[in-house]
């Protein structure tokens, strides 16, 4: 027997109970699609930062390696990554820092059981959980969260008339997809200041999902020691409008239809990011843009010595780091952003 679609789903639950959220709707949406595919890569829907080139998650590497040795060296610290795709990442990353004499343990906190899969293939030592709450409760933890915020759901606010409501999703009527909407439910807390000064119709994500995650890590930092460096496109918000997008065969998709099928994501507030992190008691560096990032990281020094080894791939590590680095590429869309324990020393690639 057929698994329901889940757009079907979703209709019959809105039938019998009415509209739901723009928040659960990119929920299910998104815990679907990562479950049932590999979605990286040209086959894939989208390309991330690891999967362009290796000098990413080596420069990754190096700057964890090298907080961690300026701060102690601690016998007992682990590799984290939220969300890590096919393992590229952390891959890259553990062969970066063996060559500084750090081997950490690897953590990766996945729900994906195809992806899972995939990065079983490529770290088979490493250990896997579902949350952040059940990393290792002792030792230090240096994380890596590389597009992962963004994918978390969004509750979304609508200014109307002089009232906030959330955001609803119904079927459309003519052919059973789906459509935002203003909902009955007023928001009477959580939203920021600007808000009195909004206009009708205007939007206000707040990201309760990431921050709740942000949260908890932060206090796992705060006890524990460590770092995290947060790479995702994002603003510094609080800001009006409306970001949740779809992408599909690497083309924008509308994401109010087929839920499951696209990849839905939202743009990351940092400012929130940081709140959680500043709340915890850690120290916060950034944003700073992607490229400014990578280049402060050491990428173009790594491009040579790559170009170097291999003449005949000189072309492509440069188009790379155009990729990576350049403003009109992913070099200020996508930011950075560092967390360290107080008695932990300043990340790489931050300075100024």
């Amino acid at each position: 027997m057929l698994a329901e679609p889940l757009w079907q789903r979703l209709a019959r639950q809105i039938e019998a109970g009415g509209p739901i959220s723009v928040a659960y709707y990119m929920g299910e949406a998104n815990q679907h699609y990562y479950a049932t595919r590999d979605p990286l890569g040209a086959d894939g829907d989208f390309t991330t930062a690891p999967e362009i080139s290796q000098m990413f998650g080596e420069l990754i590497g190096l700057a964890l390696a090298d907080v961690w040795m300026r701060s102690g060296r601690r016998p007992d610290a682990y590799y984290v990554e939220l969300g890590p795709g096919r393992g590229t990442l952390a891959s890259d990353a553990a062969r970066s820092m063996e060559r500084a004499a750090f081997a950490p343990r690897m953590h990766l906190v996945e729900t994906s059981p195809v992806l899972r899969g995939r990065q079983s293939a490529m770290l088979p030592t490493a250990i896997h959980h579902d949350t952040v709450e059940s990393l290792p409760d002792h030792g230090p933890l240096l994380v890596v969260a590389n597009e992962f915020f963004d994918a978390l759901p969004v509750r979304q606010s609508i200014r109307v008339g002089d009232e906030w409501r959330e955001r609803v999703v119904v079927p459309r009527a003519e052919d059973g997809r789906f459509i935002p909407v203003a909902g009955y439910r007023r928001i009477e807390s959580g939203l920021p200041p600007i808000a009195a000064q909004a206009e009708d119709g205007a939007i206000i994500e707040t990201p309760l999902a990431g921050a709740s995650v942000a949260f908890a890590l932060a206090n796992r930092i705060a006890r524990q020691g460590g770092a995290a460096i947060i790479v995702d496109y994002g603003y510094e918000g609080p800001a009006f409008g409306d970001t949740v997008q779809a992408v599909r065969d690497h083309g924008f998709a509308d994401p109010f239809a087929d839920p499951g099928e696209v990849d839905l994501t939202a743009h990351v507030d940092f400012t929130v990011l940081k709140n959680m992190a500043l709340q915890a008691g850690l120290r916060v560096y950034g944003t700073v843009g992607q490229g400014e990032f990578l280049r402060q990281l050491g990428i173009e020094a790594r491009a040579e010595q790559l170009a170097r080894t291999a003449p005949e791939r000189a072309a492509e590590v440069e188009a790379a780091v155009r990729r990576l680095t350049d403003p009109d590429q992913m070099g200020t869309l996508f930011r950075a952003m560092a967390w360290t324990h107080p008695d932990w020393g300043d990340p790489a690639g931050f300075e100024g």
